[in-house]
């Protein structure tokens, strides 16, 4: 099952110097993850701060751990979104 995840930095309560110190921690994570292919794919938002990317897991429970455990999540640093994406019908029979 796929879901879409969308993360937006609190920058409002962290100042730019909290973020530095987690990123490469960050980045190694879904470097690993990618890997594993349990990250399908990943951007940089480019309307505010924080990544959007698309995750394979067996169920929401599964997917909203994985995020869980990312280190921005784990310092609260960003927000998390985990939405479950199902297939578009308009391209199903008709």
């Amino acid at each position: 099952m796929q879901f879409m995840v969308l993360s937006q930095r609190r920058t409002e309560e962290f100042d730019e110097i909290d973020f530095e110190r987690v990123l490469p921690d960050e980045m190694a994570r879904a470097r690993q993850l990618y890997a594993d292919g349990v990250i399908r794919q990943i951007w940089s938002r480019d309307d505010r701060m924080g990544s959007c990317f698309l995750i394979e897991a067996p169920d929401t429970t599964a997917a909203v751990a994985i995020v869980d455990e990312l280190p921005f999540a784990r310092s609260r640093l960003s927000e998390f979104t985990v939405m479950p994406l199902r297939p578009y019908r308009g391209f199903g029979p008709g």
